[in-house]
């Protein structure tokens, strides 16, 4: 690859290595029993999508060191993936989501193809996810550290790695303690840094760096660099996830109603909300600890739930409408401005070349702006 950035061309480089890499350890599966066919082809399944983000600003992190293109290096990037896709594994487990990327989520999957065994299909198909996602997780160690990179170089990186599962997990648990709480800006912030800043884009611009020899001066530039960014990537997402449609996404439009989660959109519906419409949003969350003036209301007219409490279209429009009344859109929009520019204003204090300081601000604007 050129200096010239064809990011259709890197994601095809990438989508081949998961594709021959996760194909060959299906077939290992295989080789021990047939029954782990639902298994072998879910853990395939689990890095087929995505755009590649992660293991773009790995390679970035290790170009703008100043390293040429190196399909050794392509391999090691291609493990941030099997990081993501383990995430999104554990991550739509815990929610009990059920779409990803338009398709059935992987315990459903699991479900259906486990349809017509013993009883208690559900369970035995969310234990299988659970495990499908723990080896993706391992199978992005066994990736990297066989990438054919020199040892000397995996060595300077493998440090990172500890660092990166323990935040991820932090930021996971964080957000699992916080869900029902009264919503608070700092504490969504927060989470937003450990489940999903630092693993998409500082951690990986990081890990290129280090592989590449990066100095102090330039690893502190890309955490400078990757930590607003990324969590600029997260407040786009909170905000499509309320306000894009599911054929956007890839995901159910109810999903982070249903299952409470401490956004910034909704730390910043509350506090922006007067007494009125935070009783409402704490009718609509079912559980969410309200603050004064929150007891004691019973059900609100236009918030349509299903016949079991479950969250339905009715609070999704009930809760859009009062976000868009206060404000809590435009604020989380200026929140991703802010932190884009800050960002890209980063990059010019770096002594990177040319072409890495162009691909990394169009990064930036892809990661955030999702029409691409």
């Amino acid at each position: 690859m050129s200096d010239r950035w064809d990011p259709a061309a890197f994601k095809a480089r990438i989508d081949g290595t998961l594709r021959d890499f996760l194909a060959e350890e299906a077939d290992r599966l295989l080789d021990i029993d047939d029954d782990l066919k639902p298994v072998a082809e879910q853990l395939q399944a689990a890095a087929r999508h995505g755009k590649r983000l992660r293991a773009a600003f790995c390679y970035w992190g290790w170009r703008a060191a100043g390293q040429p293109d190196s399909d050794a290096l392509v391999r090691a990037a291609a493990s941030m993936e099997l990081v993501h896709a383990a995430a999104i594994v554990h991550d739509d487990l815990i929610d009990g989501s059920t779409l990803r990327h338009g398709l059935p989520t992987a315990h459903l999957a699991l479900e259906a193809a486990l349809a017509g065994r013993p009883r208690e299909t559900a369970a035995t198909a969310r234990s299988l996810a659970m495990l499908v996602g723990d080896h993706l997780m391992a199978l992005a160690g066994e990736l990297f550290a066989t990438s054919g990179l020199p040892a000397a170089y995996l060595s300077r990186a493998r440090p990172l790695w500890a660092t990166l599962a323990r935040e991820l997990i932090a930021g996971e648990c964080l957000e699992i303690l916080r869900t029902g709480t009264t919503p608070d800006l700092g504490a969504s912030l927060q989470v937003i840094r450990y489940k999903t800043a630092k693993y998409t884009v500082e951690q990986p611009l990081l890990i290129g760096g280090l592989l590449a020899g990066a100095g102090p001066a330039l690893r502190e530039g890309y955490s400078a660099y990757g930590l607003p960014l990324g969590e600029a990537f997260q407040l786009r997402d909170d905000l499509l996830g309320l306000f894009g449609s599911s054929s956007r996404t890839g995901k159910a439009d109810l999903d982070d109603l249903r299952t409470r989660r401490p956004t910034a959109l909704l730390a910043e519906t509350w506090r922006a909300a007067d007494p009125e419409g935070r009783r409402l949003l704490a009718r609509i969350l079912e559980g969410t600890e309200g603050t004064e003036g929150t007891e004691g209301t019973e059900g609100t007219e236009g918030t349509e739930t299903g016949e079991t409490g479950e969250t339905g279209e009715g609070d999704l429009a009930a809760a859009r409408a009062l976000m868009a009344r206060v404000g809590a859109p435009e604020r989380i929009e200026h929140l991703i401005r802010g932190r884009v520019e800050q960002a890209v204003r980063t990059l010019d204090e770096l002594d990177i070349p040319p072409y890495a300081h162009r691909v990394l601000t169009d990064l930036a604007r892809r990661a955030t702006d999702r029409l691409h």
